[in-house]
């Protein structure tokens, strides 16, 4: 007999999308863990970070690198999450850096 836990022959798992974005803040003042907090509470529902890492760029400057993931199924989703984003005070400017399905 089979557990409650499998599931049903049939149903198919959603695959999901990775996206890495690369965030530049307004300066070396900012501090990337109070933005990288600001940018989970501003994602759609329907995605969520799966890490977050920095990357200097120089003089001091890091970027903050935001790895989301998101519903492969949904339409317009990049641009949703790069819109949130680029509206969060301290974000210079954003560039995606890679896309991929998982």
């Amino acid at each position: 007999m089979a557990s409650k836990d499998h599931k049903k022959q049939g149903e198919k798992q959603m695959a999901k999308v990775m996206v890495s974005v690369k965030i530049f803040p307004t300066g070396t003042d900012i501090d990337l863990n109070q933005l990288g907090q600001k940018i989970e509470k501003t994602l759609p529902a329907d995605s969520s970070v799966y890490k977050f890492a920095q990357e200097p760029v120089a003089f001091g400057l890091n970027a903050l690198i935001a790895h989301i993931l998101l519903p492969e199924e949904k339409s317009g989703g990049l641009e949703e999450i790069e819109t949130s984003i680029q509206k969060i005070d301290g974000v210079s400017q954003i560039q995606m850096v890679m896309v991929r399905r998982v």
